[in-house]
């Protein structure tokens, strides 16, 4: 049964960013005597004082509820926060207006659609689009489209560098190990997506079918800047959306976004930011209906609410594709413009405008296009490391790797027994770091490691000097694997040939051990020449050789027998380092670990380490001054790496280095 009051008391949840603009409308409604606003709940505000502008001002909802019961709800939190705050406003008694995206996962929505269902209670998502009027008159036959065919949404953003500074939780895929899911398909341009998903007719999580994703970044973010998605539904019309925030700013009434509806007597254009639809010479502007005046209606008299929750999970379906997708590929600087200066500057994709327009219109992928920044390549995995019946780690070939980067086999992801993933790949603030693989950053003039190449004087520079690593054959063992490897060059010659072995065993019940060789040799009667920008005179930065990208910890320590932290053990030498943390990779793959990498034969190389700007550690076979490879001889390195779970001790650490010896 409701419990609705003739002025139904509101709780605002954030009351900052977006929920600013709801805080300005609620507090017009309570001016006006339609609603009263009991309280705000938000932290950062709470922080600053316990009452704005005469509403009392609590840390959190548990809190303002305690003030006073609610029957409304609204949230405008990050995403991450919203299922459970939705659930709590729900079991409260409350109906709730919930910013979208509604879930930062699929499994969320189900368990919100349960809990709604459980309650009986309401909850609107705020898809402001879903409002307009001119929604359901596109089925009307007067407006002369006919049964559609087709649905396509294109958007043509730019944002500059200060909105992805804007949150902590701004670009990411996960954050402290919770989902995020903020990118361009999801949250600037998810009204987009939505409309598009609506006017197709696909609107609950049944209705989809299928859904491919073609993701790409600009930005040094975890999320997608510039993606394609198409959907197909199990009935409706299919649907492909072609987003960017990476173009040219729009100076039209649209600012460059619009559904596009074709049908069988006429293609309409709709603005879904203006409510004008377009077909052929004629345009007509609709209202709109406020998606909270439309609670309170269903409400008060069971008005049908613009943007139930149910009617969202189709576009559930959607973030779902693209939180469980591959990183997005990073489009190589190359075809990228920057205008602007500072936090102000912001950039232009080549050529993205048509490319925008021609996968919308053709359905049709960026790859399937063959735009010149698109790559359609994917990992291969070439082995799989299992201990026992888990699976510890994946050997992938780096297909999915783009030139900039450099393109080489690593493993990833990276796993303990109690399954904590500890390693990262295509990280936000480098492209070109992959899990755990073996790479330099010059061999013979040629950047194997990707990204820049640092020249004395000039600093890191654009260059177009990347090799690649490539498999020539791998034959598999039981517990292990022997590959020769070809380190080309970008005019396609042989720099070096690679023999690599490797193996894998459990130690104890809470680790395992990977034990990896590596020979490399030069394919002529001259030596090669590997380098660093440490051997070029940048102090501290000699990496290249064996390198572990880890993903984001929490309470880090790198340490060796007799030193802690990265300044006392960065470049210098030991036989074994180790890594100890909290990893926060993503949800079910968190908790402590301990990595340790071991120099087994005596010729051992420095390490080197990164805590502080990014979460990294490895070896440098050029630290401060060049190595060559001679030929015929080659150059022999012998490591051992032991995965476990748990904070370990120094003692710990000795304990299992002498079980893995024997």
């Amino acid at each position: 049964m409701r419990r609705d009051s003739d002025i139904p008391t509101v709780v605002l949840v954030g009351g900052r960013g977006f929920g600013a603009h709801h805080l300005v409308r609620l507090r017009k409604r309570a001016s006006a005597g339609s609603i009263h606003l009991s309280a705000i709940a938000d932290p950062a505000l709470a922080a600053e004082s316990d009452v704005l502008d005469g509403t009392p001002v609590t840390t959190d909802l548990e809190q303002a509820l305690a003030l006073q019961s609610a029957d409304i709800v609204v949230i405008a939190t990050p995403i991450g926060t919203h299922a459970d705050l939705c659930e709590t406003a729900l079991r409260s008694g409350a109906d709730v207006l919930l910013e979208k995206p509604p879930t930062a996962t699929f499994a969320d929505f189900e368990r919100l659609i349960a809990v709604q269902r459980e309650t009986g209670r309401a909850v609107q998502v705020g898809f402001q689009s879903l409002g307009s009027h001119a929604l359901p008159a596109l089925a009307d036959p007067s407006v002369g489209i006919g049964t559609i065919s087709r649905v396509s949404a294109t958007g043509l953003w730019s944002r500059p560098l200060s909105y992805w500074q804007r949150s902590p939780w701004a670009g990411k895929r996960v954050l402290g190990g919770l989902p995020v899911v903020d990118g361009v398909a999801t949250n600037p341009l998810a009204h987009a997506v939505a409309t598009a998903l609506h006017v197709a007719g696909l609107r609950t999580a049944d209705d989809v079918a299928s859904i491919e994703a073609d993701l790409y970044r600009v930005n040094a973010i975890a999320g997608d800047d510039t993606s394609v998605v198409r959907i197909t539904g199990r009935t409706g019309s299919p649907v492909t959306c072609a987003l960017t925030l990476c173009a040219p700013p729009q100076s039209s009434a649209d600012r460059g976004a619009a559904v596009v509806i074709e049908g069988e007597l006429a293609t309409a254009s709709l603005s879904y930011t203006t409510d004008v639809l377009t077909i052929g010479d004629r345009t007509v502007k609709f209202a709109r209906t406020d998606l909270f005046d439309n609670l309170l209606a269903h409400r008060a008299h069971d008005a049908e609410l613009c943007a139930p929750l149910e009617h969202t999970g189709a576009f559930i379906r959607v973030l779902e594709a693209i939180r469980t997708a591959p990183e997005p590929t990073k489009v190589s600087p190359e075809f990228v413009t920057w205008h602007g200066e500072a936090d102000a500057a912001y950039p232009v994709i080549e050529g993205i405008e048509d490319a925008v327009r021609q996968a919308a219109s053709e359905g049709a992928t960026f790859a399937e296009l063959g735009v010149p920044w698109a790559h359609a390549r994917r990992d291969s995995i070439l082995s799989t490391l299992c201990i026992g019946d888990r699976t510890v780690a994946a050997y992938r070939d780096g297909g999915a790797t783009i030139p900039f980067s450099s393109p080489r086999p690593y493993l990833h992801p990276i796993r303990t027994r109690a399954g904590v993933i500890v390693s990262a790949q295509h990280p936000a603030d480098h492209d070109w770091h992959v899990g755990l693989g073996f790479a330099v950053q010059d061999a013979n003039g040629v950047n194997f490691w990707g990204g820049r190449t640092y020249i004395p004087g000039e600093g890191y520079v654009h260059l177009d000097d990347h090799g690649r690593i490539v498999d020539a054959a791998l034959t598999q063992a039981e517990n292990g694997f022997e590959q020769q490897l070809t380190w080309v060059g970008p005019d396609e010659s042989v720099v070096l040939r690679e023999d690599r072995t490797a193996a894998w065993r459990e130690i104890g019940d809470q680790a395992w051990a990977l034990d990896v060789d590596i020979t490399l040799t030069p394919p002529a009667d001259a030596g090669v020449v590997l380098g660093s920008p440490g051997s070029k005179g940048r102090s501290g930065a000699g990496y290249g050789g064996l390198f572990w990208r880890l993903p984001d910890c929490r309470n880090a320590t790198v340490f060796t027998h007799d030193r802690d932290g990265e300044d006392a053990v960065n470049g210098t030498r030991s036989a074994w380092i180790a890594w100890s943390a909290e990893f926060l990779a993503q949800p079910g793959g968190t908790g402590e670990a301990t990595l340790v990498l071991i120099a087994v034969d005596e010729n051992r190389d420095p390490w080197f380490v990164r805590l502080a700007d990014y979460p990294g550690f490895g070896s440098a076979v050029a630290w401060d001054s060049p190595t060559t490879v001679p030929a015929h001889v080659g150059l022999h390195r012998n490591y051992s790496a032991i995965v476990a779970d748990g904070a370990l001790s120094r003692a710990d650490i000795d304990m299992l280095i002498q079980e893995a010896s024997a």
